[in-house]
């Protein structure tokens, strides 16, 4: 859980340094998450941290308010109700949401299960799901502002929550999981292997590990990535891949990033 929440920490301060010295005309930088500014990007994550320690605090009421909440947690709705604070207040406020989340969590045992707006995770899975959804934002705020990061072996968790979600990829679009066992092998920023699955799995996805991660976060088309997906099932995979809890993401439209 340390070695999760030090990795966290290190994604939080790449997007720090794209933010903290943005002018407000810069907060308001249109991103490729269409409607939505730099500014919409920071607050959706301090929301969803501070919603993220309350599930972990307060599981109970959590899961009794839930059914109302859900209501409101359209990431839209979410965005549109604190346009009105000053890139400043965001940042301030993602800054504080995010230290309370990584102090909260890091007295957690990382196999209790909390409750969520999908299925109930770990804690561990929680705290993943944070860095994943920093990092996919923050590749939002990259995109706006012509910035290319460095992708780091941080993008092992990102890869692995897009591998274990791929259940959840079919079930929240009323599919079936196809029974086909698939295998996924990700070259590493390093070029060292990562894999999961059984070696003799009928089907397979590979290619880099940092394709993948665009693709499981819906942050670019499948026809911009170097993936190769090996048999029906792993291919339907991925067309429809999401790692993030919520309804069916509408994925980006195909472009000419590089």
């Amino acid at each position: 859980m340390a070695a999760l929440a030090a990795d966290l920490a290190a994604e939080t301060a790449v997007t720090r340094a794209l933010v903290a010295g943005l002018d407000e005309a810069g907060w308001r930088t249109p991103t490729p998450a269409v409607g939505w500014d730099i500014a919409d990007q920071i607050s959706h994550l301090a929301y969803f941290d501070e919603v993220a320690v309350r599930a972990a605090v307060h599981p109970d009421e959590f899961r009794a308010e839930l059914p109302a909440a859900l209501d409101g947690v359209h990431p839209d709705t979410i965005a549109a109700r604190y346009r009105d604070r000053s890139g400043a207040q965001l940042l301030a406020w993602f800054e504080d949401a995010r230290s309370i989340l990584l102090d909260t969590f890091a007295t957690i045992d990382p196999r209790k299960w909390l409750p969520w707006f999908g299925p109930d995770m770990s804690a561990a899975s929680s705290l993943t799901a944070r860095l994943m959804e920093t990092w996919a934002h923050t590749q939002d705020i990259a995109d706006a502002l012509g910035v290319t990061r460095e992708p780091t072996a941080r993008l092992r968790h990102i890869a692995h929550l897009g591998v274990v979600t791929r259940g959840f990829s079919f079930v929240v679009r009323g599919q079936p999981l196809p029974e086909t066992r698939v295998r996924v092998e990700l070259t590493a920023p390093d070029g060292a292997l990562w894999t999961w699955g059984q070696s003799d799995a009928p089907e397979r996805v590979t290619g880099p590990a940092l394709d993948f991660c665009l693709l499981v976060t819906q942050r670019r088309h499948r026809e911009d990535l170097a993936l190769a997906a090996e048999g029906p099932s792993a291919q339907e995979w991925m067309t429809i891949a999401q790692a993030f809890a919520g309804p069916p993401g509408p994925g980006r439209p195909r472009s000419t990033h590089a």
